[in-house]
C-alpha cells in the first residue's frame, strides 16, 4: 500500500503522523497549547520516540530541541516540564532521554542531575520521591534508577532499598500498584518490572502469575486495558505489552488483533487517539507506534524499541544500556541479545 494513504485501518499513516508531531509547537494561538505547558518536555520526548521508531528522527531541529531542554534545567539540577517550572523526576528523565536521543548528554552538568536524583531518596525507607514536596509512587523508583543509569551512577542510590519498596508494592495477582497496597495497574507494572530489570532483580517476579494478569488485559476489540473492568486504550499497547516483552511472553496476547486496534485509532489527518473516533494526541501517538513496534508490525519498517527504556533499541545500545538483558533469569530460557529485527 502507498504510505500515508487510505483509511488507516490496515496501514500506518507515516507521513501524516510526522507532520502531526512537527506541527505541535506551531499551535501557540490555541488554548490547548498553553493548558499543556507543563507537559512540554514530555511532549518532545513522546514525539522524538515516535519519530525515531518511524525512521524520521531528523524531522525536528535538534539544536533547537537541545537548547530548549537545557533551558529547562533548574539550579537544583533537576528539570521542569517547561522553562521556569519546578523540577520533577518525570521531566528530569524525559529531558535526559531527549538529550541521549540527540547525542547531546555531554552538554548537561551530569553531577548536578545525579545529585538531584540521589537527593530525592529517603535513605531510611529506600523510597524515592518525585519532587521536593515528597510525592511517592513506584514510578519514581524506576525513574531514579533509569535516569542514573544513563550516567553510570545508579550505584549512588540505595538499590536494595528501591527494590524492597517495589516488592512491597507487588500484589497477590502478580501485578504492582503505585505503592504498598495499591491496586495493580499495567503502567505501574511496567515501571516496577523495568526498575527490577535494571537492578538485576527480575528473579523476584512471579512470572507466570503476572504474565497471566497482563494477558487478561486484552479485550474483544484487540485493545488492552490497564486494569480489570476498564476500557481499552492505545497507551496500554505500550504499558502492558512492554511488560510481556520483559517477561519474554508477548505471544500471550493476540498481536494481530492489537495491531488492528492501534491502526483503527489513527486520525486520517495524523496522530493516534486513545481509541477509535477520539481526538489524537502526541502521547497516544507515541505509545501507539511503540506498541506497533513491540507487536512486530511489518507493513512499514519500524525501528525496534527497547522494552525497558522506551527508546529505539539502537539508541539504548549506543548508550551502553542493554546490560539489563544479561540479568534475565536463566530459568526463563529467553535469548535477549539476538540480532535486532531488520
Amino acid at each position: 500500500m502507498a504510505e500515508g494513504s487510505g483509511s488507516g485501518h490496515g496501514e500506518l499513516l507515516v507521513d501524516k503522523h510526522v507532520e502531526f508531531i512537527k506541527a505541535l509547537d506551531k499551535k501557540q494561538d490555541e488554548l490547548e497549547y498553553w493548558m499543556t505547558e507543563h507537559l512540554r518536555i514530555s511532549g518532545i520526548y513522546w514525539g522524538m520516540v515516535a519519530l525515531g521508531l518511524l525512521g524520521r528522527d531528523d524531522a525536528l531541529e535538534r539544536e533547537a530541541v537541545v537548547s530548549y531542554v537545557l533551558g529547562c534545567q533548574n539550579a537544583d539540577g533537576g528539570f521542569g516540564g517547561h522553562t521556569g517550572h519546578d523540577s520533577h523526576l518525570l521531566y528530569t528523565m524525559s529531558a535526559v532521554q531527549i538529550l541521549v536521543m540527540c547525542d547531546a548528554l555531554d552538554k548537561v552538568d551530569a553531577e548536578k542531575v545525579i545529585a538531584y536524583v540521589v537527593g530525592l531518596q529517603n535513605r531510611e525507607t529506600g523510597v524515592v520521591s518525585g519532587d521536593e514536596w515528597g510525592e511517592e509512587d513506584t514510578r519514581f523508583a524506576f525513574i531514579s534508577v533509569a535516569t542514573l543509569s544513563f550516567f553510570g551512577a545508579q550505584a549512588r542510590l540505595d538499590i536494595p532499598g528501591v527494590v524492597d519498596y517495589v516488592m512491597q508494592s507487588m500484589n497477590y495477582d502478580g501485578g504492582f500498584g503505585s505503592g504498598p497496597g495499591g491496586e495493580s495497574h499495567a503502567a505501574q507494572v511496567y515501571t516496577c518490572l523495568a526498575c527490577l530489570a535494571i537492578a538485576g532483580r527480575l528473579d523476584l517476579v512471579n512470572r507466570d502469575r503476572l504474565s497471566a494478569w497482563l494477558a487478561e488485559r486484552q479485550l474483544p476489540s484487540g485493545g488492552l486495558n490497564g486494569r480489570p473492568q476498564k476500557l481499552e486504550d492505545v497507551c496500554y499497547s505500550w504499558w502492558a505489552l512492554s511488560s510481556l516483552h520483559i517477561l519474554g511472553r508477548p505471544h500471550w496476547i493476540h498481536l494481530p488483533r492489537l495491531t488492528a486496534f492501534i491502526l483503527s485509532a489513527q486520525d486520517p489527518s495524523g496522530g493516534i487517539a486513545d481509541r477509535p473516533g477520539n481526538i489524537a494526541d502526541v502521547y497516544h501517538t507515541c505509545f501507539g507506534i511503540a506498541g506497533l513496534s513491540l507487536a512486530g508490525f511489518d507493513r512499514y519498517p519500524l525501528a525496534e524499541i527497547d522494552p525497558v527504556y522506551c527508546m529505539p533499541r539502537a539508541v539504548v545500545e549506543r548508550a551502553g544500556l542493554r546490560g539489563w538483558a544479561a540479568h534475565v533469569p536463566a530459568a526463563w530460557g529467553i535469548e535477549r541479545d539476538a540480532a535486532p529485527r531488520q
